[in-house]
């Protein structure tokens, strides 16, 4: 294969990092201990929540942890104190106390795909909190660039693609969100690689949409994999 450039998500694609949310809302949701409402109708407010919360707030832990005191506030009868308002905000605390979990084989792909491709991390969401976890991960030194971008649509494609003067028919969007990472860059006219993973946040479920020719995509089980591609 001719040199491609490969567009690299980061959360749940090089790293662990919804698991360390879902951990979280387990516990508020055992804190709420909502007498009416099961846990599964609590995780569907809060689902609703984080969606509002991100029109308002953008992506990471700050949004969150406003997703987590205003789903207390709509479902609990009791008023959030400060103390109360500290203590729901501690549950989205905990998210950020974790080391980076890389997946597995994750470096020892980059490094081999990073001496026959250009290499470009694409993460979205709070840029503090990314390029800590892109620093704390020891994976930099792969990537000819770093781009942190506050939502991954059709329309970041197309700027990242013209910054970096990349060509479409050799650029590829590798990532676990089909909403952030496979549909948009397709739209954008990019090939796409779908890598799953179990435990992709439920708010990037969508189902994947099909390449239009010439366009390719590619479905691996695993980050490894890209190597017997690229």
């Amino acid at each position: 294969m001719l040199p491609q450039t490969l567009l690299i998500d980061a959360d749940d694609t090089l790293w662990e990092n919804n698991i360390y949310f879902e951990r979280a809302i387990v516990h508020f949701i055992s804190f709420l201990n909502h007498h009416e409402f099961s846990p599964e109708q609590v995780r569907e407010v809060l689902n609703d929540v984080e969606r509002e919360c991100i029109v308002k707030h953008g992506y990471g832990l700050h949004s969150f942890g406003h997703a987590l005191v205003d789903t207390f506030e709509r479902l609990s009868v009791r008023p959030v104190t400060p103390d109360l308002h500290a203590q729901i905000s501690s549950f989205a605390h905990t998210v950020a106390d974790h080391p980076i979990e890389l997946l597995p084989e994750v470096s020892q792909t980059l490094e081999y795909l990073s001496t026959r491709h250009r290499l470009i991390l694409m993460t979205k969401g709070a840029v503090a909190e990314q390029t800590g976890k892109i620093e704390r991960s020891g994976l930099k030194q792969y990537f000819a660039a770093t781009e942190i971008v506050a939502e991954k649509n059709a329309a970041a494609y197309h700027a990242l693609t013209d910054k970096h003067a990349l060509t479409c028919d050799a650029t590829w969007m590798i990532g676990n969100s089909p909403k952030s990472d496979i549909n948009p860059a397709l739209a954008a006219g990019l090939h796409a690689v779908f890598v799953p993973h179990g435990n992709t946040w439920i708010l990037e479920h969508e189902e994947v949409d099909a390449a239009s020719p010439p366009q390719r995509l590619l479905i691996v089980g695993r980050f490894a994999e890209l190597r017997e591609h690229f």
